[in-house]
């Protein structure tokens, strides 16, 4: 899965936290979420602690933005064998990222496993 389909595919199944991801999946979604927060930080004009209209659209599509990169996240470590509700280590400072960085590197479970067949890259 390229790029752009990674972004189509994730924003089409944004509230979809069922089934599998395979790993190019989620690490282009995550880059392409960087680079668009990026984008809003800089239209939005974040970092001058100016809050308008423009601010407002910015903090909704972050919150769109977030609840598919959770989905897209759950369905990643579905593919690992793992449960979902593991992301509820992001809300350990500074050790829950790691612990899913090192969950979400891993390669997935070859063959169908509890949540699903094999997520096709």
């Amino acid at each position: 899965m390229g790029f752009g389909q990674a972004i189509s595919y994730n924003l089409n199944n944004m509230t979809n936290f069922e089934g599998r991801a395979a790993r190019p999946e989620f690490w282009w979604w995550i880059l392409a979420v960087y680079i668009i927060n990026f984008l809003i930080s800089i239209v939005t004009g974040f970092g001058r602690g100016e809050f308008g209209v423009l601010g407002f659209i910015g903090l909704l599509i972050s919150i769109v933005l977030t609840i598919a990169t959770l989905a897209v996240g759950c369905r990643r470590l579905h593919d690992t064998g793992k449960s979902g509700w593991l992301q509820l280590l992001l809300l350990i400072p500074c050790i829950g990222v790691i612990i899913l960085i090192v969950f979400w590197v891993q390669p997935g479970v070859a063959g169908d496993n509890a949540y699903g067949p094999p997520a096709t890259a």
